[in-house]
């Protein structure tokens, strides 16, 4: 009783209005609703009256209505379907509540607020005691929910015209940021997301407003505002720990529908944590190769193909540091920490102008700012790596960090390989440092370094070693409610080195890395609630050194060979609007313009006209010196997005985007592998460039639940870069002779299913895509298959990928990943012939058989620790299976002469089931 008259008196401190709405004049309803559920029965309803309904799916959509009626008052057709059932409904002003049981009081007693003498006797004396709803009642207290903010100069002025509303959104108990928080006031259909950063920005009609904030994972709250100007508004949140039967509002909108990019994939780090992968670490990367559109060519690979490109197609972003090897462990493991991550965005189409330099996508990794309360900590510990991360205010509620580190001791595991590799050994590490800083309620400070480093050796004498740094300074600051800046710099490097010191004779070192600094400076200028702009400016600074190879230690006899280094410099300026027209129909156009200048100190070759580019082709030499601009590329990139809301559940959106890439990966591997080096463009290597056309469907069902999606695009590559039959990639000053431009093509259409509540819930989604490549300029170089199309290494028809997580108590779940592909293409020897006394292998056209199909089942176990609040330590263990089934599937074939007969072998990286376990706690 008391909780409910407390929900009464909250609901019409929220509503404040006014008694007289109860004679409101009601719309007349006319229709049959023969056999219909219940949530069709709203629907209707709804869109005869423009009426906005409330209730609880869980039960209420079980109820069968089957009247007709005509002409009749909305209340009298509820009253004739819900009947002598336990719902009740209530009307209010353009708002109608179905409850169970009791119906919501729009009113309150005259009494209400009006003390209440209630006499005890205790016998000598009698006592009064002052109630106010109830005997036991405590003395309300004012919360965030039930108090009027007013923001602005308070006037006594008529209200008109708009106002900006601006704040953070934080977490209550941590200070963080909540990055993506909805921000809306459903009654004028306008809604916003906070930034990176939790901020956000929003107009509305002075007055006064109900505000609803909304974050997965985050109990819904609201804020009652009095607008009379521009002003703040900050807003906490709490986590929400659900019931396993969580309560649904179906007028909540849906973010699918309403966001006006398509293509873009938003993934939370619980989520991710759920997934089963192999050895139980968390991994963001394997987590976004179950998504519709992208693929992988196999295990023990981290790279992967988005939409028909490249893996070095693909912008890797940690708060804006590029990525070069985003793998550990032979591709086994991420390089990101999945404990200092706080979101994973990822671009498929409709990239945002303020991207570029990658064709094909962007995935961009947030990590946490840190604990601003409270020095708090987590840690981990494996079959193969354990982790450690302590976070905290250096001054509370200003000054935060976060150290975080992973190890690995995996060379235990290599006793399991068979007998030529038991001598192998591998190890790595990461280490992650990031602080925030708040100077004052307009600037910011963000400082993120992070370093890894693998090391490796196969049962030899090599050792392989590679790693990234990354260091990134941003300063945020706010000019008003309406503009705001973010200015960053930094510095990427990526490099491996394999050496070898058995033998002193023949010990030699080779190297290869990249490094640029970075400078950016973006803008967001929110002009009202339905227009907003982004523009900004940016520039890369590249040093490449191609490959060295030099004798390691004074005994050695290899004779260096050096590959003289490489200097670019990458400039964009940028500028992108959206504009919503209206409530249903939304644009966003961007254009972005780039230049690029390839730089001296280098040694340029030219080649005859007309003739493949040859050693002895080579018509002249030419010399530059130091920072002289040896030759540029430039042009412009245009973006656009266009979204039609069909209804609350179901819109359309439609995009276009052109990107020029100036950096490329040369590989003779269909994944990132460690040897891998980047190549800029220069006079002799063109910059690759690709547009895409993309359309999607997408559509929401049982209250916002389900979301389903269909997605089509058609994508064109030109200057993609493909190598010649035995193309020597490393060391080599005359690249350009072994490589050559193709055309491309890329299409298909992409399936999603996802369920985003209740005890079971995850994902369902199929990709039908096809990615061909053509080289048929004999002037260029080789001819590939006659000069018709031809499918690239990572062209795989047909994917499926399920993903199921089932909660049987907020301490007890499980979690299922299935996946399905078609085999990748390969070139294979079909014969053989005799050419000047020996024979040779006579091979198909390129890429003209593949492998066998993949498929593959995973099973994990979580198991967690009590929930209590004040308990200092929280603790869980995940147990799992890798490959539940042990299928062998065949990550590459290859082929052996053996007397005198050509016979193929199919490699698997795991041949067998694989079990883990990891235990995780939290202090």
């Amino acid at each position: 009783m008391k909780s409910s008259l407390l929900s009464i008196l909250t609901l019409f401190l929220l509503l404040a209005g006014t008694a007289a709405s109860a004679q409101q004049k009601e719309v007349l309803v006319s229709g049959d609703f023969y056999n219909m559920r219940a949530k069709e029965f709203v629907a209707e309803l709804e869109k005869k009256t423009g009426l906005t309904f409330y209730y609880d799916t869980t039960g209420f959509d079980t109820l069968k209505i089957d009247i007709s009626v005509k002409e009749q008052p909305v209340t009298k057709v509820l009253a004739s379907a819900i009947g002598d059932s336990i719902y009740k409904y209530t009307l209010y002003n353009n708002l109608l509540f179905i409850t169970k049981g009791s119906p919501v009081e729009t009113e309150l007693p005259e009494d209400f607020f009006v003390a209440k003498a209630v006499s005890t006797d205790t016998g000598s004396k009698v006592k009064y005691i002052i109630t106010s709803i109830e005997e036991d009642s405590k003395p309300q207290t004012t919360t965030p929910e039930n108090k009027l903010f007013e923001v602005g100069i308070k006037t006594s002025a008529p209200l008109s015209g708009t106002a900006k509303l601006a704040g953070y959104v934080k977490d209550i108990s941590t200070g963080e940021p909540i990055p993506g928080a909805a921000v809306f006031v459903e009654k004028l259909k306008i809604s916003v997301n906070a930034d990176q950063f939790g901020y956000y920005s929003i107009t509305l009609p002075k007055g006064r407003h109900l505000i609803n904030i909304q974050s997965l994972g985050k109990k819904d709250t609201w804020r009652q505002v009095m607008l009379y100007g521009d002003g703040t508004l900050n807003v906490d949140m709490k986590d929400h720990v659900l019931s396993l039967k969580a309560v649904i509002i179906s007028a909540k909108k849906a973010a699918n529908i309403n966001s006006l990019q398509m293509g873009v994939e938003k993934v939370d780090i619980k989520t991710i944590k759920q997934i089963p992968v192999v050895f139980g670490e968390a991994d963001i990367l394997r987590v976004v190769q179950t998504l519709p559109g992208v693929k992988t060519v196999g295990e023990a690979s981290t790279g992967f193909n988005v939409r028909g490109g490249s893996a070095d197609q693909n912008l890797i972003l940690f708060n804006d540091a590029t990525v070069y090897n985003p793998s550990h462990f032979f591709g086994f493991f991420s390089a990101f920490n999945p404990d200092v991550v706080s979101s994973v965005e990822l671009y498929k189409s409709s990239i945002p102008a303020k991207y570029g330099g990658r064709l094909s996508s962007v995935l961009d990794v947030v990590s946490r700012e840190g604990n601003k309360k409270k020095i708090t900590g987590s840690a981990g510990i494996g079959l193969l790596t354990s982790r450690l991360n302590i976070e905290g205010p250096l001054i509370k509620d200003k000054t935060s960090f976060i150290v975080g580190g992973r190890i690995t001791y995996a060379n235990w595991l290599m006793q399991f390989l068979p007998a030529e590799y038991k001598k192998s050994k591998a190890s790595f590490y990461d280490v992650n440092v990031l602080l925030s800083h708040k100077i004052n309620d307009k600037n910011d400070l963000y400082l993120t370094a992070y370093m890894s480093n693998d090391r490796f050796n196969l049962n030899s004498d090599t050792v392989y070693g590679y790693g990234n740094k990354n260091i990134v300074l941003k300063w945020k600051h706010v000019f008003n409610n309406k503009l705001q800046s973010i200015v960053s710099t930094g510095y990427d490097s990526y490099g491996y080195t394999i050496y070898s010191e058995k033998n002193p004779v023949n010990a030699y070192d080779m190297k290869f890395d990249i490094n640029q600094g970075n400078a950016k400076i973006h803008f967001n200028y929110f002009v009202n609630s339905k227009h907003t702009l982004d523009f900004g400016l940016s520039s890369i600074y590249y040093t490449l050194h191609p490959g060295s190879f030099q004798p390691r230690g004074d005994k050695s006899l290899v004779v260096p060979d050096v590959v003289t280094k490489e200097q670019a410099l990458e400039s964009a300026a940028y500028l992108t609007e959206k504009y919503n027209i209206t409530s249903s129909l939304s644009v966003q156009a961007g254009i972005r313009f780039s230049l690029y200048n390839y730089m001296g100190p280098k040694t340029i070759y030219q080649y005859a006209d007309g003739l493949p580019k040859e050693t002895g082709n080579i018509t002249d030499t030419l010399q530059y010196n130091k920072g002289k601009f040896i030759n540029k590329y430039f042009g412009p990139e245009y973006r656009l997005s266009l979204r039609y809301a069909i209804t609350d559940n179901f819109s359309v959106k439609a995009g276009y985007n052109s990107l020029r890439q100036y950096i490329h990966m040369l590989s003779n591997t269909t994944a990132i592998a460690p040897t891998d080096i980047w190549k800029l463009s220069d006079p002799n290597i063109k910059p690759q460039y690709g547009d895409q056309f993309s359309i999607g469907f997408y559509k929401n069902f049982k209250s916002n639940t389900i979301e389903t999606s269909v997605e089509t695009y058609y994508k064109r590559l030109k200057d993609f870069l493909d190598f010649k039959s035995g193309a020597r990639l490393v060391l080599n000053d005359h690249i350009e002779t072994d490589v050559f431009n193709t055309v491309g093509k890329a299409y298909g259409v992409e399936l999603m299913i996802k369920k985003l509540t209740g005890k079971l819930n995850g994902w369902v989604s199929y990709t039908w895509s096809r990615t061909f490549l053509r080289m048929n300029d004999s002037t260029k170089g080789q001819v590939i298959n006659n000069g018709d199309y031809y499918p690239a290494n990572y062209d795989k028809p047909h994917e499926v990928t399920a993903i199921g997580n089932y909660r049987f108590s907020h301490r007890f779940s499980l979690s299922m990943n299935v996946t399905y592909s078609t085999g990748r293409p390969i070139t294979i020897p079909i014969g053989r012939y005799y050419y000047e006394g020996s024979y040779r292998a006579l091979y198909s056209d390129r890429n003209a058989y593949r492998i066998p199909d993949y498929f593959r089942m995973d099973f994990s176990m979580n198991l967690e620790g009590n929930h209590k609040v004040k308990q200092k330590t929280h603790n869980s263990w995940t147990f799992g299976v890798y490959n539940l089934l042990g299928r062998k599937n065949p990550y590459s074939v290859y082929f052996v002469s053996e007397d005198g007969i050509i016979n193929g072998y199919k490699l698997s990286i795991f041949g067998a089931a694989i079990l883990y376990a990891n235990f995780n706690i939290r202090f």
